[in-house]
């Protein structure tokens, strides 16, 4: 038995043959025309695949502190600078004593460690690298950090106990001393003191441009020797449980903290908290306003690509008056006419669509391999520019075929 088609479609494919031919015939045209829509489906595209690139780097290399890990710190999360002047008046850095506190106290957490932060100068035999990421932890961080080793091991509560000068050192730092050779075992020095290489921490990259493999880490207490037990740079890390249970360790973190503060009900915290849900939170919110302002940008050039598609066709029409009421004489109905330029136009638009959508994804893939900037292009974003620039034809083709539809055929054969 043969494959039956349906009526539907069987109605649509004269109208759709026409309509291409007629794209076919005036390439030219045709191409100036989907210009506007050419240029707002690209730049669609690329805002998206910019944005769920980001997205996904964010999460990945920035709000990634570890596995059901959030920080106890003195500023926190800083939305914006009114937040920041605030904090900066208001807010008490984060000590020992914190730490302390929160490991004895808290019952939730899974663990709790302590890391401070600073830059040093790192020097091997005549060598020397400046600015580099000097961090004191205590040897818990090592199961919540993203870093560890490759070579070697981690810092030991053994390390912190003794107060012990050993590192473990970034892949940069490897890379610079000891190419080619087996760091483990040699001596460096941490701004004049010097440290025996425990471990080499895995190479992890770079993150917006800069690299994450500049650090040394030894231990907390030895931190705290060289540097001073009153540093500026401490964060409390807390590992909850799960992901379930780390609003409650989050309270209960927050609620230590207030009581050690002597902060009254209704006051303001004089410390902060920062997790990956917050952190995305921020960056969901500069991600929207850069979303926002680029759909009035490919608003604007779809209003004036779906202008011109309806000019185009408008003049179209003009041109085919005769055709069309030779059509008309030969039976044609009102439906058909109609149906011919609204398939015409939307094929025109959709067309357009999928040239810049096939712009974008090259562009998106050339941008994603030779800068620092992440492009990932979702399906929902082919699915939408080729939708939008399909009905943006549909919604400027209606009065032109409406205009077609309309002609007296009797008229419009006398029409030269």
């Amino acid at each position: 038995m043969p494959l039956r088609v349906p009526k539907s479609v069987s109605a649509l494919r004269e109208p759709s043959r026409m309509a291409f031919d007629s794209m076919r015939v005036h390439k030219l045209r045709t191409f100036l025309t989907l210009l506007g829509v050419i240029l707002s489906v690209s730049t669609l595209i690329i805002v998206i695949s910019m944005v769920e690139g980001t997205n996904k780097y964010i999460a990945d290399k920035v709000a990634n502190l570890g596995a059901d890990v959030f920080l106890v710190n003195q500023y926190g999360i800083i939305p914006d600078r009114k937040t920041f002047l605030k904090a900066q008046r208001t807010n008490k850095q984060v000590t020992y004593e914190d730490f302390e506190a929160l490991r004895d106290t808290m019952t939730l957490p899974k663990a709790v460690g302590l890391e401070a932060r600073t830059t040093g100068i790192v020097k091997f035999n005549t060598e020397s690298m400046e600015d580099v990421d000097v961090r004191g932890v205590t040897a818990n961080i090592g199961d919540m950090d993203v870093e560890e080793p490759e070579f070697g091991r981690y810092i030991t509560d053994a390390d912190d106990d003794h107060r012990s000068e050993v590192t473990l050192i970034g892949a940069d730092i490897a890379n610079k001393f000891f190419p080619g050779l087996d760091p483990l075992g040699k001596t460096i020095e941490i701004d004049g003191k010097p440290f025996l290489i425990v471990g080499v921490a895995k190479a992890i990259g770079n993150v917006l441009g800069q690299s994450q493999d500049n650090f040394v880490y030894m231990p907390v207490q030895t931190f705290l020797k060289v540097y001073g037990t009153h540093f500026n740079g401490m964060s409390i890390n807390v590992q909850s449980r799960g992901a379930q249970w780390e609003v409650q360790t989050e309270e209960e973190a927050r609620t230590i903290m207030r009581v050690r503060r002597h902060l009254a009900p209704g006051q303001d915290d004089t410390f902060g908290i920062s997790s990956a849900a917050g952190l995305m939170d921020l960056w969901s919110s500069i991600s929207s306003a850069i979303e926002s302002a680029m759909v009035g940008v490919v608003g604007v050039f779809l209003v004036i690509g779906g202008v011109v598609i309806m000019n185009v066709m408008l003049t179209s029409v003009t041109e085919r008056t005769r055709e069309i009421g030779i059509r008309k004489s030969l039976g044609a109905r009102r439906n058909d006419i109609m149906l011919q330029f609204l398939l015409e136009s939307a094929m025109m638009s959709a067309l357009g669509g999928l040239m810049g959508l096939v712009i974008a994804a090259l562009l998106s893939k050339i941008v994603d391999a030779t800068t620092a900037i992440p492009m990932s292009l979702p399906l929902y974003a082919v699915v939408l520019g080729i939708s939008v620039s399909t009905a943006v034809g549909l919604f400027f083709g209606i009065y032109p075929a409406r205009k077609a539809a309309r002609l007296d055929p009797i008229e419009a054969m006398r029409h030269e």
